[in-house]
């Protein structure tokens, strides 16, 4: 099949599975999208909304759509690295044996993932970087596609461990979860207030993601797109001659080189699923705001003046 075939293939199968998450899952349209598209380029993402926005139902719906194993993880304050990765065990022969944890899946949801301290955090990033874990010296392959999910709490913050700024910058996508529109609330209540069941299909496999990920990335990007995003990128950067007053007056630090490789990748995915052979500036702009919100720190100016994330990469665009 050659790869105009299959994006036209790529524009359809997307569409299909909107309407099999739908079925599950009322409204939050953009939000979808944007874990499709990071799925598409084989990036992660954070989920970042308050209780009861069927955050854990999403990722599961999604998971069951594409045919991937899928695993939770509840991150607590007393979890270790080793609940999560496994451990090395003697068996009946007093030969040690290694149990593989929940971090062998193919989709890993981190549920709560500022909960746990950072030597838990940490066990993370490997597998989210190398697609593999090291346990007692020896290095575990992680089955591919392998996509890390993880949500977070806007709201409780005391007892927690935010974030490192290190680890922020591996997700590829932080995307916000707002309430449901009224409509779509009353539609909400209709459905899980009743006894309907509804099953979803798979639509898809692990080897078919895996081709999605290797059409994405065969995609050409003109230079003056590559050029847009790296400037845009570069624009954040508050300690650079070049930068506006505006970005030095409210931001601390800017994003890293991450963050135009990102902006590139994700761009091609969604020229894709819109049934483009090649992204343009429209098409950086529209995922802009998902790969640069977690990576500008605002300054306590910004924060006194109620300015979000949001309004500085709009004022950026």
């Amino acid at each position: 099949m050659s790869d105009v075939q299959a994006i036209h293939q790529l524009v359809e199968k997307h569409q299909e599975l909107k309407k099999e998450i739908a079925k599950v899952i009322v409204g939050q349209d953009k939000v979808i999208d944007q874990i499709l598209l990071s799925i598409y380029t084989g990036g992660h993402s954070l989920l970042v909304g308050v209780p009861g926005l069927a955050k854990t139902l999403m990722v599961n719906t999604i998971a069951q759509t594409l045919g991937l194993d899928f695993k939770r993880i509840q991150f607590t304050p007393d979890l270790m690295p080793s609940d999560i990765l496994g451990s090395e065990v003697l068996d009946q022969n007093r030969n040690f044996k290694f149990i593989k944890g929940p971090i062998f899946g193919n989709i890993i949801l981190a549920d709560e993932i500022n909960r746990t301290p950072p030597k838990t955090q940490a066990a993370l990033l490997e597998a989210m970087q190398e697609r593999a874990v090291t346990i007692a010296g020896e290095q575990h392959k992680l089955e591919l596609p392998y996509f890390v999910l993880a949500t977070q709490n806007p709201i409780e913050q005391e007892g927690t461990y935010p974030l490192p700024e290190a680890q922020l910058d591996r997700f590829m996508f932080a995307i916000e979860l707002k309430y449901p529109s009224i409509a779509e609330e009353i539609e909400v209540v209709k459905s899980t207030t009743s006894d309907r069941s509804v099953t979803v299909q798979a639509l898809f496999n692990a080897k078919e993601i895996i081709e999605v990920q290797k059409l994405v990335r065969r995609i050409p990007v003109p230079d003056n797109v590559v050029e847009y995003a790296v400037k845009l990128v570069n624009a954040t950067r508050p300690n650079l001659e070049t930068a506006s007053d505006y970005v030095k007056q409210y931001i601390d630090w800017g994003a890293g080189p991450r963050a135009s490789q990102n902006l590139v990748l994700a761009a091609k995915a969604h020229a894709a699923i819109q049934g483009k052979f090649s992204p343009d500036a429209e098409d950086v702009q529209a995922v802009a705001t998902g790969i640069l919100r977690h990576r500008i720190i605002k300054n306590y100016k910004a924060e006194a003046e109620g300015i979000s994330e949001e309004a500085i990469i709009g004022k950026l665009l």
